[in-house]
């Protein structure tokens, strides 16, 4: 499709208008810049064949490195997870909605391609901000990276930035204002006790008072 490029008004909520046009163009499989409770990132809907391969081209990103998938809510988690240990529901029940991503076993339905080369596992979260809860909401699980390409040090913290870095190479990117928060934290729940792969907005610390 072509890049219709920013819609939303800085620093407010985009309007539902500009939510159907984003899911739009991720249902036709482009990509899609949105604000989260973190950095800007780019989104694709990983049931469009080729999305994922579009958003691993534009961001340069090794296919090792498996892209995560954000969702609207716990139940939407379990439609693409499963055999979630009580440990990680609490920890969604506790960080959730928020900056934490959790991986989890993959349910054998959810066969989107991500990365990597296993497809047993997917890492799972719950933005704290309105815009992509309401895309998942329309469309589905999304996988998601920060909006900036390889080497660079610093993601999108804007709209404006998002659309300087990609041009048209992104469907609309959704303004939600200067979001930059800090990094989520990213945790792996697939053993017998959760395991730390990067400590984020939410401490580690926390969260082994919590199923420690």
């Amino acid at each position: 499709m072509q890049s219709v490029g920013i819609v939303g008004a800085t620093g407010e909520v985009p309007s539902h208008a500009a939510i159907e046009l984003a899911a739009d163009a991720l249902d036709a499989g482009a990509l899609v810049g949105v604000p989260t409770d973190t950095v800007y990132a780019l989104v694709a809907d990983v049931s469009y064949a080729g999305s994922a391969d579009r958003l691993f081209a534009l961001k340069q990103r090794s296919r090792s490195q498996e892209l995560p998938v954000i969702v609207a809510d716990v139940d939407q988690a379990l439609s693409v997870a499963i055999g979630v240990p009580e440990a990680a529901e609490h920890l969604m029940d506790k960080f959730w909605p928020g900056p934490l991503t959790i991986v989890l076993p993959r349910h054998p339905d959810f066969v989107a391609d991500l990365g990597s080369d296993d497809g047993e596992t997917v890492g799972v979260r719950c933005p704290d901000h309105i815009v992509p809860r309401l895309l998942c909401e329309e469309v589905g699980p999304l996988a998601i990276t920060t909006a900036n390409r390889r080497g660079a040090t610093v993601p999108a913290t804007t709209a404006q930035e998002v659309q300087a870095t990609f041009g048209d190479s992104v469907g609309v990117v959704l303004d939600g204002g200067t979001c930059d928060g800090p990094m989520a934290t990213v945790i792996d729940c697939t053993g017998i006790e959760p395991k730390l792969l990067r400590e984020g907005a939410v401490p580690w610390a926390d969260i082994l008072k919590l199923v420690g």
